[in-house]
């Protein structure tokens, strides 16, 4: 069959047009694989629990694995690491609590950026702090604990997790602001705290409402008060700190999920919207609920406007109360 000079000339059209259309890359498919949540600590507390919880309902709505492996050790720092250093494709996630913000502040260097090495993608659970205190201290109210810490500088006793950890700057937060000076007593976990102060070992503690309310439901320990805005459904007689004068203590165990900086940006979004939906579920609102905590919505901006916030203010808490690594 013989070529025509019309046949050339189509022929080169077609071929003009194919190379001057625009370049389509097709993104890859999300998830192609099983997503990890890392949880940067031992499990059984709050934040592990939440993230099983979240991760059972993602799985079934992604359609792919969703798994929460533990990476406990440093004050959360390890295995927000091992996140920070991971493959920027939105399978692999932290999923941590306000240990975030403080840790940069606690150790003179850390293997990551907490702002440049990961992308906030939502804060979604929050959880109020209750201070409590043992049942014979001659102290039922906040007030009256301050008065008696300042009859006694620093002969109160508090008990945490550990040095440096979210219990004791905490408490050690609130102290700057009541002008008071207490004896710090650390603990392997908080739950031991608690347990001591049940006992009458130590003065006091503070903790997740959840980790508490069993203690305070059994009259083991006196509850003084709660943060957050409003009062706790699970413990509706007892007052915040704010109602006791204390309106600037802004102190609220918050949990969110980050990846490493570099994940596309079309999936942060996805990751956020199923998050959201997730944790709305009634089976993980009534979870939250039987933890003391709730869920929250707050999208990546937000959350990394927060994170910047409190940056500042535990560094400025630990610095001034002298706080050391062990």
């Amino acid at each position: 069959m013989q070529t025509t000079r019309r046949d050339i000339l189509k022929g080169l059209s077609a071929t003009a047009a194919v190379l001057a259309a625009p370049a389509v890359r097709a993104q890859p498919a999300w998830p192609s694989t099983t997503i990890r949540i890392v949880v940067p600590f031992a499990a059984g507390a709050l934040t592990d629990l939440a993230a099983r919880a979240i991760a059972a309902e993602l799985s079934v709505q992604l359609g792919q694995q969703v798994i929460v492996e533990n990476k406990g050790g440093a004050a959360g720092t390890i295995g927000t690491n091992e996140v920070a250093k991971a493959k920027p494709d939105g399978h692999t996630l932290v999923f941590t609590d306000s240990s975030l913000t403080i840790s940069p502040g606690l150790y003179a260097s850390l293997p990551y950026d907490t702002l440049r090495d990961l992308v906030p993608i939502t804060l979604c659970v929050e959880a109020p702090a209750i201070m409590v205190a043992r049942k014979e201290l001659p102290a039922k109210t906040v007030q009256e604990m301050v008065a008696l810490a300042k009859s006694k500088p620093k002969g109160l006793t508090f008990g945490s997790g550990g040095q440096g950890s979210s219990a004791h700057l905490a408490m050690e937060y609130f102290a700057s602001q009541a002008g008071i000076e207490m004896t710090h007593v650390p603990f392997r976990g908080v739950a031991a705290a608690l347990t001591d102060t049940a006992a009458g070992q130590i003065d006091l503690t503070i903790s997740s409402l959840g980790g508490a309310v069993g203690h305070v439901k059994a009259g083991r320990v006196v509850p003084l008060a709660v943060s957050g805005k409003q009062r706790s459904p699970a413990l509706p007689d007892v007052p915040t700190f704010e109602e006791r004068g204390y309106p600037d203590y802004d102190v609220v165990y918050r949990f969110g999920f980050l990846a490493p900086a570099g994940t596309p940006a079309p999936i942060v979004s996805r990751l956020h919207e199923e998050i959201a939906i997730a944790a709305a579920k009634p089976k993980l609102q009534a979870f939250l609920e039987s933890q003391g905590a709730r869920q929250i919505r707050m999208d990546g901006a937000q959350y990394r406007a927060l994170i910047e916030r409190e940056l500042v203010t535990w560094k400025r808490v630990i610095t001034q109360a002298g706080v050391k690594t062990e």
